[in-house]
């Protein structure tokens, strides 16, 4: 959290391309899986039941909202077995009959790359549904259009699959990061935190990872933003990533500094709270 480094999103290529291979099984995250605490009862749309209660009213998140164009029939390739690998009619968008673009694979790309996209843990925000993370072919067409040339790595198959699970299993990390904070806010968001929006600022440096350079300490390669809904609230937190050792069981490589943003008074509290609490533990 705030006042020191966490614990592991956007790998650097060529350390996933160190990755061993993923192991096999579907899900792929069977492994170290947040454990999931039952919700309060204020919050009823957590939960399985037959008819949709309606939320209470401290809890505005779940509206019927647009969302990211990239979350777009994100479930439609949420399958195990990949189903949007074997090519089937739901794949294709009855517009245009053609695959959504950002599936579409690249003119030079030198091996076919999986479809199938993974659904996060992550509450999305105006839903009663999580974030979807890319696909392998989606992250790659990100990639390119960030000007990436993959002749210079010489990536395989097998190293994109090994980047989707650093890329994911780093966003999981982050948002558990997050939680750590959100946990100070309990009575006040019952419900929970729901993550809004998100964006990278890779050559944007933090005060924070600013001040840490000039005590002799390396730059992040890579800053997020994340905004999240904290029952009606807006609250915007930083994460700045270090690379640190690979980590060929569990998919990590980053070492995350997740805290809240110096937006609010109330932030401001909550990082001298924290500071606090580590100093006197």
């Amino acid at each position: 959290m705030g006042a020191s480094l966490s614990t592991p999103a956007a790998p650097t290529v060529r350390a996933e391309a160190m990755m061993a291979a993923p192991p096999q099984g579907c899900p792929m995250h069977q492994e170290a899986q947040p454990v999931k605490v039952s919700p309060p009862a204020e919050c009823p749309m957590h939960q399985a039941q037959p008819v949709k209660a309606s939320p209470p009213a401290e809890c505005p998140m779940h509206q019927a909202a647009a969302g990211p164009v990239h979350q777009d029939r994100a479930y439609d390739f949420v399958e195990c077995p990949m189903k949007a690998a074997e090519g089937t009619k739901s794949d294709i968008d009855p517009a245009n009959m053609m695959p959504p673009p950002n599936q579409v694979p690249a003119q030079d790309q030198p091996f076919a790359l999986h479809l199938a996209r993974e659904e996060s843990t992550i509450p999305r925000h105006n839903t009663e549904k999580n974030w979807v993370y890319p696909s392998e072919q989606m992250f790659w067409n990100a990639m390119l259009r960030k000007g990436w040339r993959w002749r210079e790595d010489d990536l395989g198959a097998k190293d994109m699959t090994n980047i989707i699970k650093i890329h994911n299993t780093n966003n999981e990390q982050a948002w558990q990061e997050i939680l750590k904070w959100e946990a100070l806010h309990a009575g006040e968001c019952p419900c929970g935190p729901t993550l809004k929006r998100f964006g990278g600022k890779a050559k944007e440096f933090s005060p924070r990872a600013r001040i840490r350079h000039w005590m002799g300490y390396e730059l992040p390669f890579d800053r997020h933003d994340w905004i999240i809904d904290r029952c009606g609230k807006e609250v915007r937190y930083v994460i700045d990533y270090y690379d640190g050792e690979i980590n060929k069981d569990n998919y990590q490589f980053s070492i995350l500094d997740v805290r809240p943003a110096y937006d609010s008074l109330g932030a401001v509290w909550d990082r001298m709270k924290v500071t606090w609490m580590r100093w006197t533990s």
